[in-house]
């Protein structure tokens, strides 16, 4: 069986196209404290890659007596601030890999957990026509880790999850790409990644282009698709 060749990259957002992170933590931080409450930054990790709700929920959980969708809008408006105030904060080689994609002619989803107008300000910053699709925290049915929202991602760009490349940076984002049967390249940031099920780890996105991810898709579905010796022998 020949293996598929790579037909689109999904891309989670927040710490893998841009560097937003702080901004989130920045945003967490005051509206706790003006509850009385105390946030650490190791508690603030916890909330990478997770999906909206569920931080609005452990921020519920140290005394913000917000209801839940109030905690996003907050956070969200917050965020949304400081990017309009300092535009897109891009991870090294990001835009450029972005860049190169679409060049290439591959298809680009932007799969986040974020609401969709976040996601939206992000891509309205980005000075060319980034994506084909947006699939955001209020589009997806079920959020990360669960595979829902890039499987909606793949739908809406027409291809199979075996012809698609995700790019994530948290193990949430991870387990639900792996999980959807893309091929999955994990670039840490603030949160280790080992273990989390990546099909392989780049230290950095800088100096990459189409034809490293294209590469990487190629040796990955091979392996996939590759007769286990001892499988063929029990038939």
């Amino acid at each position: 069986m020949n293996a598929p060749r790579l037909s689109a990259v999904l891309w989670d957002m927040d710490g893998t196209l841009v560097d937003t992170e702080p901004y989130w933590m920045a945003a967490e931080t005051p509206l706790i404290e003006s509850f009385g409450g105390t946030w650490s930054h190791e508690q603030a990790l916890g909330l990478v890659g997770l999906g909206l709700e569920d931080s609005a929920r452990i921020l519920q959980g140290t005394g913000v007596r917000m209801s839940t969708d109030a905690i996003i809008d907050h956070l969200t408006e917050d965020v949304m601030r400081q990017l309009s105030a300092t535009g897109v904060p891009f991870r090294p080689g990001a835009r450029e890999l972005l860049a190169s994609l679409r060049e290439a002619g591959v298809k680009t989803g932007l799969v986040t957990m974020s609401m969709r107008r976040m996601a939206q300000t992000v891509v309205d910053l980005i000075d060319f026509d980034a994506f084909d699709v947006v699939v955001a925290g209020d589009d997806a049915t079920r959020p990360k880790p669960f595979p829902d929202p890039y499987l909606q991602a793949c739908e809406a760009l027409g291809v199979t999850p075996d012809e698609v490349v995700a790019i994530e940076d948290s193990p949430n984002g991870l387990r639900s790409a792996v999980a959807s049967g893309a091929s999955v390249i994990g670039v840490p940031l603030m949160v280790s990644l080992t273990g989390a099920g990546a099909h392989t780890l780049w230290d950095s996105l800088e100096g990459r282009t189409a034809a490293d991810v294209a590469e990487f898709h190629a040796a990955h579905r091979a392996r996939v698709h590759t007769p286990n010796p001892a499988e063929e022998t029990a038939r």
